[in-house]
Protein backbone atom coordinates (compact mmCIF):
# COMPACT_ATOMS: atom_id res chain seq x y z
CA UNK A 1 0.00 0.00 0.00
CA UNK A 2 2.82 2.44 0.79
CA UNK A 3 4.33 2.03 -2.68
CA UNK A 4 1.00 2.72 -4.33
CA UNK A 5 0.46 5.83 -2.22
CA UNK A 6 3.97 7.08 -2.98
CA UNK A 7 3.42 6.52 -6.69
CA UNK A 8 0.10 8.38 -6.68
CA UNK A 9 1.62 11.26 -4.76
CA UNK A 10 4.49 11.40 -7.24
CA UNK A 11 2.00 11.60 -10.10
CA UNK A 12 0.16 14.45 -8.40
CA UNK A 13 3.38 16.33 -7.70
CA UNK A 14 4.55 15.91 -11.29
CA UNK A 15 1.22 17.11 -12.64
CA UNK A 16 1.26 20.11 -10.31
CA UNK A 17 4.80 21.04 -11.34
CA UNK A 18 3.91 20.91 -15.02
CA UNK A 19 0.62 22.79 -14.55
CA UNK A 20 2.04 26.28 -14.38
CA UNK A 21 2.75 28.95 -11.78
CA UNK A 22 2.47 28.28 -8.06
CA UNK A 23 -0.48 29.63 -6.11
CA UNK A 24 1.69 32.02 -4.10
CA UNK A 25 3.09 33.41 -7.38
CA UNK A 26 -0.49 34.22 -8.41
CA UNK A 27 -1.07 36.24 -5.25
CA UNK A 28 -3.02 33.63 -3.27
CA UNK A 29 -2.18 34.27 0.40
CA UNK A 30 -0.95 31.50 2.70
CA UNK A 31 0.09 31.54 6.34
CA UNK A 32 3.81 31.23 7.03
CA UNK A 33 6.88 31.88 4.97
CA UNK A 34 8.35 29.55 2.32
CA UNK A 35 11.65 27.87 3.15
CA UNK A 36 14.90 28.72 1.37
CA UNK A 37 14.16 26.34 -1.53
CA UNK A 38 10.37 26.85 -1.49
CA UNK A 39 10.09 23.06 -1.63
CA UNK A 40 8.78 20.15 0.39
CA UNK A 41 12.37 19.30 1.30
CA UNK A 42 12.44 22.48 3.39
CA UNK A 43 10.16 20.72 5.90
CA UNK A 44 12.14 19.20 8.77
CA UNK A 45 11.93 15.40 8.87
CA UNK A 46 10.64 14.96 5.31
CA UNK A 47 12.72 12.86 2.93
CA UNK A 48 12.20 12.88 -0.83
CA UNK A 49 13.80 10.44 -3.25
CA UNK A 50 13.47 9.55 -6.89
CA UNK A 51 14.54 6.88 -9.32
CA UNK A 52 14.58 6.91 -13.12
CA UNK A 53 14.76 3.82 -15.32
CA UNK A 54 16.02 4.20 -18.87
CA UNK A 55 16.66 1.03 -20.88
CA UNK A 56 16.92 0.19 -24.55
CA UNK A 57 15.55 -3.32 -25.06
CA UNK A 58 15.85 -5.76 -27.92
CA UNK A 59 13.75 -5.07 -30.97
CA UNK A 60 13.92 -1.29 -30.59
CA UNK A 61 11.70 -1.23 -27.51
CA UNK A 62 12.51 1.43 -24.95
CA UNK A 63 11.76 1.87 -21.27
CA UNK A 64 11.48 5.40 -19.91
CA UNK A 65 9.86 5.60 -16.49
CA UNK A 66 10.44 6.85 -12.99
CA UNK A 67 9.01 7.36 -9.55
CA UNK A 68 9.31 9.89 -6.75
CA UNK A 69 8.74 8.91 -3.12
CA UNK A 70 7.94 11.29 -0.27
CA UNK A 71 8.56 9.95 3.24
CA UNK A 72 6.80 12.44 5.54
CA UNK A 73 8.37 10.94 8.66
CA UNK A 74 11.82 10.44 7.17
CA UNK A 75 13.78 7.24 6.61
CA UNK A 76 14.00 6.41 10.32
CA UNK A 77 10.31 5.42 10.38
CA UNK A 78 10.29 3.66 6.99
CA UNK A 79 9.33 0.28 8.46
CA UNK A 80 6.88 1.67 11.04
CA UNK A 81 3.23 1.55 9.90
CA UNK A 82 1.31 4.81 9.90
Amino acid sequence: MHRVAAFLLACLLSAAAAAGPRARDLGIPFDGTPGPLNAITDVAGVTVGQATLIEDLAGGRKVRTGVTAVLPRGTQSFSVPA
